[in-house]
């Protein structure tokens, strides 16, 4: 296995907000590993880091790209795209300007050739003479992909790069995506969207600047030591308070017309959804989803914050 990311004791803190706390990370060359945690988790300045933009605190070492981290940061930064969740091109300008102007900046090489491939393997070459300000979201975030992909990186660094984005652009940017990765570019992505997770080969998990879960998706369900109960029924979802008050019933989420009940403890949770065994309803028991996993760990994390500030 070839690790593109490498790096243990990630640490920054902005004056006496320790928002990155001790991470450790690996990545595997060509893999997408999608990058989860609510928003203020350490996320975006974890990103940041590790092309180079933020200059983490003593102690930080590793290897980025075969590189060390981050000593070697200026040459990390030369080789790994980043896409900001903000959209940050001009939008006055046309799409093929903004290209041409991105590739002048860094000083790339064949200018005009660049942009022309850029164009083209986006999709955008039908497009090249109109300005950014009257794209839609979904082309504004295909430029900006274009943009940080022009240099040909090895790395590329996805924050929240879907946010506002609808479902067809969001399956036709993914598609692009692992097209990159088929090619052997790694890609580390932010994202809120649970689809979106499952479209990564694996999945980092960060809560209060503290990386708590990492794996396939299957393998963090499975370490979750979820047990989760589905209840179908005429409105089911208005179970939903009566049985997040009941002791073993540590989660109730609604899913359309059915409701995910989840604890860790089977006996007190199956004793917790007896009383509402009846008609209309009717219970399975299915594999917990990676909503239910995620909304787990952020539970017991804020629950441990709260013990230590207690």
């Amino acid at each position: 296995m070839t690790l593109a990311i490498d790096v243990s004791g990630l640490n920054k803190s902005f004056g006496d907000r320790h928002v990155v706390k001790d991470v450790a990370l690996q990545v595997e060359q060509g893999h997408i590993t999608g990058f989860l945690g609510p928003n203020g988790s350490g996320k975006t300045t974890s990103l940041r880091m590790l092309c180079g933009l933020l200059t983490p605190d003593p102690g930080s070492h590793g290897q980025v790209l075969g590189l060390e981290f981050p000593r070697e940061a200026d040459a990390i930064k030369a080789q790994t795209g980043y896409m900001t969740q903000r959209f940050s091109l001009y939008e006055d300008l046309t799409i093929e300007e903004n290209l041409t102007f991105v590739a002048r900046v860094h000083g790339m090489d064949r200018v005009a050739a660049r942009v022309d491939e850029s164009l083209e393997k986006l999709g955008l070459q039908h497009r090249r003479k109109q300005l950014a300000g009257q794209l839609s979201g979904g082309w504004k975030q295909r430029m900006a992909l274009a943009a940080a992909v022009m240099h040909e990186p090895r790395l590329l660094l996805l924050d929240e790069p879907t946010a506002g984005v609808d479902p067809e652009a969001r399956r036709g940017f993914w598609d692009r995506i692992h097209r990159l990765a088929d090619g052997g570019m790694t890609v580390l992505v932010s994202t809120h969207y649970m689809d979106e997770a499952e479209r990564c080969h694996d999945i980092a998990y960060i809560s209060n600047g503290v990386l708590i879960a990492r794996g396939t998706g299957d393998e963090l369900i499975h370490a979750s030591g979820l047990v989760t109960f589905e209840v179908e029924g005429p409105r089911a979802d208005r179970l939903t308070s009566e049985l997040e008050k009941a002791a073993g019933a540590e989660m109730a989420a609604p899913f359309g017309q059915t409701l995910h009940v989840s604890g860790t403890d089977r006996k007190a949770l199956e004793a917790a959804i007896q009383p509402y065994r009846r008609d209309p309803y009717h219970w399975t028991e299915v594999e917990p989803s990676l909503e239910d996993v995620f909304i787990h760990l952020m539970r017991e994390s804020n629950a441990g914050k709260m013990d230590k500030a207690a």
